[in-house]
């Protein structure tokens, strides 16, 4: 089972991959640069262990 931060983190990833690609399809091509930031940052915090949208969201800190 998840715990709250791990699920407010996935919900965040999730929402700003598919607004990145809702945006760079229908508005401007660079607009993907929002999910592949997103897909970049969840690659490295899987690595690390840091993932610094944990910084803002709260219920998160440790």
């Amino acid at each position: 089972m998840l715990d709250a931060c791990e699920s407010q983190v996935r919900l965040m990833a999730g929402i700003v991959v598919t607004a990145g690609l809702i945006l760079g399809i229908f508005w401007n091509q660079w607009a993907l640069v929002v999910p592949a930031f997103a897909g970049l940052n969840l690659f490295q915090s899987s690595i690390t262990g840091v993932c610094p949208a944990e910084w803002f969201l709260p219920g998160c800190s440790e």
